[in-house]
């Protein structure tokens, strides 16, 4: 009870600087709230953002927002078919003075990665990602070299049928803590953009509001947030519900269910409280878990798709008393 009023005290910080750092990015990207609170909420679970959407409806600058919002260094990569791995990670070049080889780092090496339409690049320059995604590192010619931190991939796609796109591999889809779409703007919105375009205003004009050091507290006490193991054993029981529907043919992973944990610390203490509920779990279930199953050929066949898999399963699915265990903690 002792660290109750401490851990309340971090929590109202946090939700401070969190509503901070949503309003800074709605001043450009306007009417979609969920869009850049899940943003956010990926950024502050240390995790990696996949946008998808149709083309020209503000991917791109709500990845661009988000950086610009806080005083870290970004880079940006935007995706062709001639993409080559090292123009990701770096490369080494000889050096004629020194009769040495010297790394030259990638634009990987910075905190965010903006990588505009990932699927336009090849599967064999998408795979480059794999590892500084799981492990904040780079190995080139058998040398691992790190990356700063905080370190978050912002990656935009287009839907798969379009043309020119490849199909992410499975294994980088799972890296990527959420998929969010953001969807066309309402009509008033839609118009109060079209002005503010008119008056010369772009996502480059945002002014920072976070630096990377509070970013990287942030990040800690998220981490800090309770999840009762009955809130735990309700998120594990969801997951193994994925892996065993005939429509699904590969279910939820161990990271995806880690995944969901982090994200409702985020979400618990974006709401001033030190512990997490099963609200947080149901309102992140389908950012976080939608696009990591993947369908059977039956499914796919007949129109299926994950986000009503996963509503039938939230349905199945006993929810726990955790608010009551994790309020009197």
């Amino acid at each position: 009870m002792s660290s109750e009023p401490s851990a309340t005290h971090h929590v109202a910080w946090f939700a401070d600087n969190y509503e901070k750092l949503v309003g800074n990015i709605e001043l450009f990207i306007r009417g979609k709230r969920e869009a850049v609170e899940l943003a956010v909420t990926c950024l502050l679970a240390d995790g990696h953002l996949l946008i998808e959407d149709v083309p020209g409806v503000a991917k791109t600058s709500l990845a661009k927002c988000l950086a610009q919002s806080i005083s870290a260094a970004w880079r940006r990569i935007q995706c062709t078919p001639d993409l080559l791995p090292s123009d990701i990670t770096g490369v080494q070049i000889y050096n004629q003075g020194s009769r040495q080889f010297e790394f030259h780092p990638g634009p990987c090496f910075t905190n965010i990665v903006l990588i505009d339409e990932i699927n336009r690049a090849s599967p064999k320059t998408q795979s480059a990602l794999l590892e500084v995604m799981e492990e904040r590192q780079i190995t080139v010619d058998a040398v691992p070299y790190s990356v700063e931190v905080p370190f978050c991939v912002l990656a935009t796609q287009n839907p798969i049928e379009m043309e020119g796109t490849y199909q992410l591999p499975e294994a980088q889809i799972d890296r990527f803590l959420m998929r969010i779409s953001i969807g066309y703007p309402a009509p008033e919105d839609e118009v109060e953009v079209m002005a503010s375009r008119a008056r010369g205003e772009a996502p480059e004009q945002l002014q920072a509001v976070l630096t990377k050091e509070t970013v990287l507290e942030m990040i800690e006490v998220a981490r800090s947030v309770y999840v009762a193991p009955a809130l735990r054993h309700y998120i594990v029981a969801i997951a193994n519900r994925t892996r065993q529907r005939r429509e699904i043919r590969l279910g939820a992973s161990l990271r995806a269910s880690l995944a969901i944990e982090a994200a409702v610390r985020v979400r618990a203490a974006s709401h001033r409280r030190p512990f997490a509920t099963p609200d947080d779990v149901k309102a992140l279930i389908r950012p976080v878990l939608a696009h990591r199953l993947l369908l059977s050929a039956e499914a796919a066949t007949e129109g299926i798709e994950a986000e009503a898999i996963l509503a039938q399963v939230m349905d199945e699915v006993p929810v726990p008393a955790a608010r009551a265990e994790a309020a009197a903690r």
